[in-house]
Parts: C-alpha cells; structure tokens; sequence
C-alpha cells in the first residue's frame, strides 16, 4: 500500500514564504502555497493596474521556489528587464503570467498552467482571484492605501482590511486548507504578507475549523513600520484579532541568538530581533517549539529553509508513530 504523503498548506507572501517552500519540496509533502494578493508596488502593482489582474510577483516567486526545472530556466523566469523604458523594473514571470491570465481569462488558471510549464511540486493558489486593495488603520486615526504604502506609517497599525471586503476564497484554497495536516501561517510581513490572506473570509473561516495542526512560524526580526518593538505573541494575538478567532495552536521559533553586528545592522533600520515573551504564550495556550532555524546571507537574516524543512519532517514522522501507537 503506497503510503499517504503528509499535506502541508503553507500561508503567506514575500520572501519568507518563498524561502522555505525551497526547503519543504525537498521533502515528499503534498505542499499547497495560498499566496497573497495584496501587492501593489513595482512591476507587480504596474501589471495590476494596467491589466485589472491580481499582481503576479509574490506568486512568481513561489512557483519559482516550486519549480524543478533547469538553474538557467528559473533564471530566465526570474529575470527583470533593466535597460527599456517600457520593460524596466519588469520580470520575465510577472509578463508571463499576464500574458496567460489575459489568454485564459482567469488568474488562477494562468498560475497553473505555469505551474506545468516549470514543473511545480505542488498547488500554488492565490488568496484571491481578483485585483485588492490593501488599507491600513493607525492608531492615530489615519488611514493608509495599498499595500507599498503601509510600512511609511507615522503610527502603528491598528488594523488592516481589503477592499473590496465580500472576496470569495477558490475551492481549491479551502479544500486544501480542511484535508491538511499542518497548515504553516508565516513567516513573512505580518500586515501586508500574513494577514492579507486571513482577511479572505473563506480562508480564513476555513483554517479555524480545520483539523490539521495551525502552526505559525515566528519572524526573525521585527520590521519598520509594521511590527516595531513585537513580541511573537504580539503577532499571533494580531492574528487572532483580524480572523476574530484564536486558532493557532504551536509556534515555532529560532533557538540561537544571532551575531551582536547583525542586531546592529538592523538597529540602522529601525528593526530588531522579535522578543520571544514564553511566558505569555504559555499562557495563550500556544504549543512552544524551538529549532536552529534562522542563517545569515550576504548580511541579512533569512530562515533557514533546510533545518526547517528537516525538522517539520521528523516532526510529522513522529506525529504519526504517535498516533499509530
């Protein structure tokens, strides 16, 4: 009997989202990425705009890390036009994926028959099917539009919501969501990568009521105009707050402390480690799950996708005994 591979729904945007899907694909998961629509900036916002379509770029981006295709293909997939007035900033998948919602009539269809082409392990699912806006409440009243502008906020975030605000999930983002196993909420940019994709009733309904474990990967650093001075059970209880529902049931988070010259790096940018307040989180009940998860590349703090990927492995393998036993 062919053993029943573990589905993994991971949930988020950004370059967290794409850097661990390089991890888990190394695995046998059935791995579904729901990624977020709200981008509005770049070549991404451009294509939105001019075309009415959701932005591409966060999606390109993890069918990139999906893709088992040659380095040079991804390369050219990933490559962005610098030298035209027209092409600029532009990347070679963000006009690919235009040109086939524009033949297909359908974003989602686009995004898989791409996934063909690049030869995707697994689904890739946009949060939503159609163009949103992002907007961003502070706390002093004000309110921001679109998704590249809400990081210039004067003030913290109070809330954040989409509009239009009646979107509709796919199907397919909330039956992968009710058959998973683990459901992977991060890591990534809590208001505009994260909770964008929550925001979208269905999903965020659906990943409530399900049955497979909600775990939320811990951000490395805290992030200027979005999150200064969070905790982690700042960003879970962030969460909880948007979906109007407690659901996360572990966090993982990165055991070793980093090199004092990276803190001060980021001190430059008004960032700094997220605070890892255990007592608290015990307290809301939160499964606490520390690993080495975290490197540092060309100077910046990433997570590491490969200690990640080992350790939801053996985790998943140990579950299972568990339950067998």
């Amino acid at each position: 009997m062919k053993k029943k591979k573990t589905r993994i729904v991971v949930i988020g945007g950004g370059t967290g989202l794409s850097t661990i899907l390089r991890g888990l694909k190394q695995y046998p998961f059935d791995i579904t990425a729901i990624v977020t629509v709200a981008d509005d900036g770049g070549s991404s916002g451009r294509l939105r705009d001019d075309y009415d379509i959701p932005p591409p770029g966060d999606v390109r981006n993890v069918i990139a890390a999906l893709s088992d295709v040659e380095p040079l293909v991804e390369q050219m997939f990933q490559f962005r036009f610098s030298q035209s007035n027209d092409l600029g900033g532009h990347s070679l998948g963000n006009l690919m994926l235009t040109a086939l919602t524009e033949i297909t009539g359908d974003f989602n269809h686009a995004i898989a028959e791409m996934s063909k082409v690049l030869n995707v392990h697994g689904k890739v699912i946009p949060a939503a099917n159609k163009k949103v806006t992002l907007h961003a409440e502070l706390i002093d009243g004000t309110t921001i539009v679109g998704e590249s502008k809400v990081p210039s906020g004067k003030a913290p975030i109070k809330r954040v919501f989409l509009e239009p605000s009646n979107l509709k999930p796919l199907p397919a983002a909330v039956h992968a969501i009710e058959r998973a196993d683990y459901i992977l909420i991060g890591p990534g940019s809590l208001y505009t990568s994260i909770i964008p994709n929550l925001l979208v009733k269905g999903i965020g309904q659906a990943v409530v009521k399900a049955k497979g474990e909600k775990i939320y990967i811990a951000n490395l650093m805290t992030q200027k105009g979005e999150t200064i001075h969070y905790s982690v059970s700042q960003h879970i209880e962030a969460i909880h707050e948007h979906v109007g529902e407690a659901f996360i049931e572990s966090v993982l988070f990165n055991e070793k402390d980093l090199p004092s010259a990276i803190y001060a790096q980021y001190r430059e940018e008004n960032a700094e480690p997220v605070y890892f307040d255990e007592e608290k989180l015990q307290q809301m009940g939160v499964k606490l799950i520390k690993k080495e998860i975290a490197l540092i590349h060309k100077g910046t703090v990433r997570h590491d996708a490969k200690n990640l990927a080992d350790w939801l492995f053996e985790y998943a393998a140990q579950k299972q005994q568990t339950l067998q036993s």
